[in-house]
């Protein structure tokens, strides 16, 4: 059977002949996140006297800004499909305040009190995400709504004070970390220089195994300069990292919390029919209908997610602060929009990744640890801060119209 599709060129087409899109142009602004990260933290590493990259203050950088990276994660997903949740910061007090409650008045042990957090924070994603998804109320409302019934019922739950006294078990969740049970080398921690190394190795196995196969399927690549270069740079900062937390008290256990869902979200956006569908939504909601997505349901879905992830943020900041408050979570929802649209993610939705999320969040925290190490005053800070979310919302549009897209 004669193709009449092949017909059509004058000169017989061919790896010889015509050239496979074998490479692509290096996005720029996909690096630019973190060449701003870079440059941010020379510059307070250089203001403070080199106070920013201290061991003990990479490890409170990790463990004082963890509940907003595990919201930022959860908050890149709602806005590429187009929508945003004001309420996280809320379910993050209400969700703390169960759990102090089941510990200390329930008599519930600590693991139970975790799961009975996470089911609470699926409950509050349901509860939202019906209104949303199935009742047709835009998520702004929805969420704004649950923004003060979250913080009244947060109220009412801890009478206006405070529970504290919960399990080392439990705070060792937000502020203890891995046993050396490998004992150290020269004064350093042992697992943490090992997770250092064998994090850097399968970086570098996955790079290779991804440029192995778009070459196979002769699909666009970024060229290899570049590629080695960014993956070089990947591999000395997690080393660094590795090695300053192995001085210090090793791997806070939050730190392997926060890799397991970043590895996992990546993949769900990336790899998954949800991700796919949900990045369909924000591009083109009716086109995503049209195509047979029950957007309904992955609507539905997405605040749950952002819901659990609201849960263990919230079990996070417990833990972390030893008791359950009532006015814990407070601008919350504002950190996370901020990382999320710094790290890159479209306003109008469609567009984001997790890791740009965390980029960002690790921005908003940098720059917050810098600036309390110089005393700059906490007015002053919120202005910078948003003045930082001002600029990238604004390099994003003025991108996008450069780029005619």
């Amino acid at each position: 059977m004669t193709n009449t599709l092949t017909e059509a060129p004058t000169e017989p087409v061919g790896p010889s002949k015509v050239k496979s899109p074998r490479r692509r142009r290096i996005d720029l602004r996909q690096y630019g996140i973190l060449a701003a990260l870079a440059v941010i933290i020379l510059l307070f590493e250089i203001l403070t006297g080199g106070r920013l990259l201290m061991p003990g203050n990479v490890n409170n950088l990790i463990q004082q800004n963890s509940y907003v990276l595990i919201l930022a994660i959860g908050m890149v997903i709602v806005i590429i499909a187009g929508h945003i949740d004001l309420s996280v910061g809320s379910v993050v007090a209400l969700v703390g305040a169960v759990a102090a409650l089941a510990m200390n008045n329930w008599g519930l042990p600590w693991w139970a009190a975790v799961l009975l957090s996470l089911v609470v924070g699926a409950v509050i994603g349901a509860w939202q995400g019906f209104w949303v998804a199935f009742v047709g109320i835009p998520a702004f409302i929805v969420t704004l709504a649950g923004m003060l019934i979250f913080r009244g019922l947060t109220l009412v739950l801890l009478t206006g004070g405070t529970i504290s006294g919960l399990p080392a078990e439990f705070t060792a969740i937000g502020a203890g970390w891995v046993p050396g049970f490998l004992g150290e080398i020269g004064g350093r921690d042992t697992f943490t220089l090992l997770l250092g190394l064998l994090a850097s190795a399968a970086f570098i196995v996955q790079v290779a195994v991804k440029r192995r196969t778009l070459k196979k399927l002769e699909l666009p690549r970024e060229p290899a300069g570049s590629a080695w270069a960014k993956s070089i740079i990947a591999v000395v900062a997690v080393m660094a990292l590795a090695w300053l937390l192995s001085g210090y008290s090793g791997t806070p256990i939050i730190l392997i919390i926060l890799a397991a869902l970043i590895l996992l979200y990546t993949f769900v956006l990336n790899r998954s029919t949800f991700g796919r569908h949900v990045y369909a939504m924000g591009g083109n909601r009716f086109a995503a209908e049209m195509s047979g997505i029950k957007t309904r349901w992955v609507d539905f879905g997405i605040f749950v997610n952002m819901g659990v992830l609201a849960g263990l943020a919230g079990v996070v900041a417990t833990a972390r602060a030893g008791s359950a408050v009532a006015s814990a979570g407070q601008s919350y929802e504002l950190d996370a929009i901020a990382a999320v649209f710094i790290g890159g993610a479209a306003v109008q939705g469609g567009v984001g990744t997790v890791v740009g999320a965390v980029i960002g969040g690790l921005v908003m925290g940098v720059l917050n640890m810098g600036l309390s190490i110089l005393s700059v005053d906490a007015a002053w800070q919120q202005a910078i801060k948003g003045l930082v979310l001002l600029l990238a919302v604004a390099f994003d549009i003025i991108n996008k119209r450069r780029s005619g897209r």
